[in-house]
């Protein structure tokens, strides 16, 4: 009987979306034992680790097991074990000694044929001009895009000019989420031919216009009046040392695996999908208990109602320590029953800490620091006859070096898919229209993120686009400063969102915007759905100046 250890893989049985049986290449991460039987814990190649799981024997195709590959051992001195291995400078002695011998003896037997030098690798940066769309990712993202926007057409790509190459290949080094590839130089003896009046990134498109037909519209723009932020069109590599971005080279074994089973918060019970560092003692409940309100955490359903008078409202000799019925801090939006709090990270840490514990229950790209005092928690509610329920939230640092208005942001599972990730987002750029400041989420996003950002981008600055009409016979113009500045959407956000919705064309001397009649109707059936918006004139909400610490 074969064992079956960690760090195996071998093919296992899972159900698809379509309900059907397959069988995925996964990782055995843990094994466990009880009576009667093993269960392993498996993460599916290929697949978000939010699907991770345990399997019974069963499930297993061992006939295509793979064991876990032997690390390398030390190294030694001429293959013999418990040797030490040679210094870096005596190797290079001998090198050099060997060479002069061998240049002074006589050759003998047959010569080594040198090795063919590896054809180098050409980066996209230098291929792609500012015309052609970036990719989109494949699978998840596509699928759920594909209900809005139609499938992006190939079209044919232009190149800039010799003198526009730098800007070139910086627009070109854009990608998806807006992170930055790095460009790589030009080949020598690549000679490209160039279109005339091409400038850089601030010319990618001239004039609005429409032609005759009512559901088609050519969009150009004119370059951007100021170009204050000329390195600010290449989004800067995401940072891993700072905020809540996390450090992936710091995982092991026990972090890759979930250790919550399920939650219960308030009337909803929750099945986390990743690892989040609530104390040991309590990862092996078989339900964690979350005041909704407080968001303490405690071990069983008893606990919860001595300590929080709000889960028995008809017994008076509970002694009570919560009293809360919405989250600390000060509300700043309400509209019907949606409520915005804003939570001061300092000021409320304990609450803080706690949000950060259930948030990392379901974030799998950001790490939980316990000093929240640099972070500022906007959660949204809805308010029944019980109190306000906690939604989502995201968080934002109270100062930051790179515009970022969203730090961790995310829609609780049994909230999302009902429009309240657009709203969250939305919420986010109404407060960097207040502070009179373009903002852009955190990097890196998740997948999901991408999604919610990428159709909230794509929506906003469509809606714009096709609101926009001649003015005395002339064609309406707009730049992309001009859009960044009325959405509060970085430049390089707006550029990557053209591109990935395939609207930029060269077109006579100048680049232009598409609009097709698929878009228009896409964008018309995904407006109709969007029933949650913000209004400004409900958000009451002053931005402080954070620069002085005092305020803190």
């Amino acid at each position: 009987v074969v064992d079956v250890v960690e760090g195996c893989r071998l093919p296992v049985l899972r159900k698809n979306q379509e309900n059907e049986d397959e069988w995925p290449l996964a990782e055995i991460l843990s094994v466990k034992e009880i009576p009667g039987r093993k269960l392993y814990y498996v993460h599916y190649i290929d697949f978000n680790k939010r699907l991770d799981e345990w399997v019974t024997p069963d499930r297993l195709d061992m006939k295509k097991l793979q064991f876990p590959k032997k690390e390398a051992k030390t190294p030694t001195k001429n293959g013999l074990p418990g040797s030490r291995p040679s210094s870096p400078e005596s190797e290079v002695r001998k090198s050099l000694d060997l060479n002069l011998q061998t240049a002074t003896a006589p050759s003998r037997g047959k010569t080594l044929p040198t090795p063919k030098r590896k054809a180098e690798s050409v980066s996209l940066a230098t291929q792609v001009s500012p015309a052609t769309p970036v990719p989109s990712l494949p699978g998840l993202a596509e699928a759920s895009q594909a209900s809005v926007y139609p499938a992006v057409r190939d079209t044919n790509t232009f190149n800039l000019k010799s003198n526009a190459r730098d800007d070139h290949e910086q627009l070109t080094s854009l990608t998806t989420n807006g992170t930055a590839r790095r460009p790589m130089p030009n080949q020598p003896g690549r000679k490209r031919k160039q279109p005339p009046n091409c400038g850089g990134t601030d010319e990618i498109i001239k004039v609005f216009q429409y032609n005759n037909s009512p559901r088609c519209a050519n969009v150009y723009l004119q370059p951007g009046e100021d170009s204050q932020d000329s390195s600010d069109g290449i989004p800067s590599t995401p940072r891993m040392t700072g905020s809540l971005v996390s450090d992936r080279s710091h995982d092991d074994i026990v972090t890759r695996m979930k250790n919550i089973d399920c939650i219960e918060l308030g009337r909803h019970r929750l099945k986390p999908w990743y690892f989040s560092p609530y104390p040991q003692e309590l990862t092996t409940l078989p339900i964690l208990y979350l005041c909704e309100f407080c968001l303490k955490y405690l071990k069983s359903l008893k606990c919860l109602q001595r300590t929080c008078r709000h889960i028995l409202f008809s017994s008076s000799l509970i002694q009570t320590k919560c009293n809360l019925r919405h989250p600390p801090g000060n509300e700043i939006y309400r509209k019907g029953t949606i409520s915005f709090f804003e939570i001061d990270g300092r000021k409320n840490k304990t609450y803080s800490q706690n949000l950060c514990l259930l948030a990392k229950c379901f974030l799998d790209h950001k790490t939980l620091y316990y000093d929240t005092d640099p972070f500022l928690f906007y959660v949204m509610t809805e308010y029944d006859a019980k109190g306000f329920h906690i939604v989502g939230y995201f968080s934002k640092e109270k100062e930051s070096t790179e515009d970022y208005n969203v730090a961790c942001i995310l829609t609780l599972p049994p909230y999302q898919r009902r429009g309240y990730g657009k709203l969250l987002i939305e919420f986010s750029y109404e407060l960097s229209k207040v502070e009179g400041k373009t903002g852009t989420p955190e990097k890196p996003l998740s997948d999901l993120g991408l999604l919610s950002y990428r159709s909230y981008w794509s929506q906003t600055i469509l809606e714009i686009l096709m609101d926009l009409k001649p003015d005395n016979g002339e064609r309406p113009q707009i730049t992309i400063n001009d859009i960044s500045e009325i959405t509060s959407v970085k430049k390089e956000d707006v550029i990557s969102t053209l591109q990935y919705l395939n609207l930029i064309n060269y077109y006579k001397g100048q680049y232009i915007l598409t609009l097709s009649e698929d878009i228009v109707e896409g964008h018309e059936r995904a407006m109709q759905k969007r029933h949650l918006r913000i209004d400004s004139k409900c958000l009451h909400f002053t931005p402080k100046d954070w620069s002085k610490r005092g305020k803190w």
